[in-house]
């Protein structure tokens, strides 16, 4: 007994020593190398590129070409952290062990929710992209708060595009980000939790010993498990995602109205840009460059402050994604804090910048 548990000890240390790489290399190709000469770029010129909205003189006018502009545009800047999403979040489901997920991520406490809001940080991936992994994490039963903490984490709490916008906007709009995203982070997806069951802790308890004593294999070898678990995630998520990513780029030009003057920085404003970022995907960082074009167009400071938060958080393709592995009320609840928050940012931003 003692030596079947020694070499299922020594499986699990290589499959997580396995994720681990395979996180490291892809997260350094995709995200961590390209950022250190992305943050070059705004040091040195306060820009990180044009916005991926374009001119929003056009906003309100509708054509096909510039609808399917748009999501080339848009895959074109994601494909490959998108890849590396349903990679990670396959193998997450092969990989990392049931028991240790459960122990560390499976609570509904706010140690687990912490501790998923933490690990998302070097992630940096948007919202769309952590989406794989966050319906990964829910696969192996970590807690509604953990899993959500992870998810709006990536994109929220970017420490990247926190130096991006620093020199681009200015240090009053990372503030901003940081103490509001803070609050949905760890504080909604805390909350989150009590939209769902809560387990008693003499059955999370039991499963955890579940977990630890389960030594028979699943079927297949590692190569054909995870396969099958990324075929399956794959098989939902590519035709979902293009076809969520279309619908809301065709609606793009009422997304986003601009108003000139006082216009353009009421509670309306606010409000309405608020709703529209919710809904709106973006690339990581894109909400910068949007911001930037939208001030210099005549936007106040409390309508761009909303977007803010609203931008990258989450958006209607990213629901969509995560749609089988939250309740339906967690991501009503959490589509709502979003707006809330953003209402909330943009009247800071407008009563204070």
């Amino acid at each position: 007994m003692n030596t079947t548990h020694t070499s299922e000890r020594k499986r699990t240390i290589i499959y997580v020593a396995v994720f681990l790489l395979v996180a490291i290399i892809g997260l350094a190709y995709v995200k961590w190398i390209p950022y250190v000469d992305k943050s070059i770029t705004a040091i040195t010129t306060q820009s990180i590129g044009d916005s991926i909205l374009g001119d929003p003189a056009d906003a309100g006018t509708f054509s096909w070409e510039s609808t399917w502009s748009y999501v080339v545009t848009y895959f074109l800047a994601v494909w490959k952290a998108a890849v590396l999403g349903i990679v990670l979040g396959s193998l997450v489901q092969v990989l990392i062990p049931a028991d240790w997920l459960m122990r560390t991520l499976g609570k509904t406490s706010f140690g687990s929710t912490a501790i998923g809001g933490l690990t998302s940080l070097p992630g940096m991936m948007c919202t769309c992209c952590a989406a794989p992994v966050a319906a990964g994490l829910r696969k192996k039963n970590v807690s509604i708060g953990a899993a959500l903490a992870f998810w709006l984490g990536n994109p929220v709490l970017n420490p990247a595009v926190l130096i991006f916008m620093t020199f681009v906007l200015s240090w009053e709009f990372t503030l901003l980000r940081a103490v509001f995203g803070i609050v949905l982070v760890f504080g909604i997806s805390y909350l989150a939790n009590r939209f769902a069951p809560q387990p008693a802790p003499e059955e999370l308890a039991r499963k955890v010993e579940e977990a630890e004593t389960a030594i028979a294999p699943e079927e297949g070898s590692f190569l054909s498990r995870w396969l099958k678990s990324m075929g399956r995630m794959a098989l939902f998520i590519i035709p979902a995602y293009f076809i969520s990513v279309l619908l809301i780029a065709a609606v793009r030009p009422w997304l986003f109205p601009l108003l000139d003057g006082a216009s353009g920085n009421t509670l309306l404003m606010i409000l309405l840009f608020a709703i529209g970022g919710m809904l709106f995907v973006i690339p990581t960082a894109a909400e910068i460059p949007i911001i930037q074009t939208f001030m210099s167009a005549g936007l106040g400071t409390g309508p761009a402050a909303a977007m803010l938060i609203t931008l990258p958080a989450i958006s209607l393709p990213s629901l969509i994604l995560v749609a089988g592995a939250f309740p339906r009320k967690v991501l009503w609840f959490v589509a709502g804090a979003v707006i809330l928050l953003g209402v909330l940012c943009g009247l800071v931003g407008m009563w204070v910048m």
